[in-house]
């Protein structure tokens, strides 16, 4: 059985595109794979905390050391990475905004990225400790076009960041689907929903 973490990251609900392509994937996954567990977190409508200086703190001190603040301040951290590690896949709805992912999800990623806990260092460098094999599919919604070879493929920050920082930590089989153009009138809107459809039932076959 594989276990399924699902993120959505946009503060809209029922007007979310990416909400919608992302339970899309997830839906047509569990119709053909009934066995698999899904766990599900909302971090657009429930964000987590940004990282603070008590959580600082308490991030480096060795965990017998911590104080019972300390260890206030720790804890959810210590239960999303938790929840990360413990899932074999991911499904992340992620829409642009200004280029790159939003808040919410930089939220996410600054509470999971941890030293001894995702990725720890020696003398040679970073070293991931999310074990090998996991896959990770990222469905972004983006108003205009930011693919590679288009005019404004420059200021695309929102996949080299996410793949980067997952890369680091050791989440290396990442597939992206950009649903974009969707503010570039109803035509292209309607041709981009429709493409990606098709994408997703061809993810879903071959992930």
């Amino acid at each position: 059985m594989v276990q399924i973490l699902h993120l959505d990251s946009s503060p809209r609900a029922e007007r979310s595109h990416s909400r919608a392509f992302s339970l899309e994937f997830v839906t047509a996954w569990q119709s053909t794979h009934p066995e698999d567990g899904v766990t599900y977190r909302d971090l657009g409508r429930y964000p987590v905390p940004h990282v603070d200086e008590p959580w600082v703190a308490a991030a480096f001190t060795p965990p017998e050391a911590r104080s019972p603040d300390l260890a206030a301040a720790i804890a959810l951290s210590d239960q999303l990475v938790d929840e990360f590690m413990a899932a074999d896949r991911y499904v992340f709805g992620v829409p642009m905004y200004n280029f790159v992912v939003p808040s919410t999800f930089k939220a996410y990623v600054d509470q999971i990225v941890r030293l001894n806990r995702t990725f720890n260092m020696d003398a040679s460098g970073y070293i991931p400790l999310v074990p090998p094999g996991k896959k990770m599919m990222v469905i972004t919604t983006r108003g205009a076009s930011y693919s590679l070879g288009s005019p404004a493929a420059a200021y695309d920050l929102q996949e080299p960041f996410i793949r980067n920082i997952f890369n680091f930590i050791g989440v290396t089989d990442i597939t992206f689907i950009h649903v974009e153009n969707i503010d570039m009138g109803d035509e292209a809107r309607e041709q981009a929903f429709a493409s990606a459809h098709v994408t997703i039932q061809s993810a879903v076959a071959s992930w």
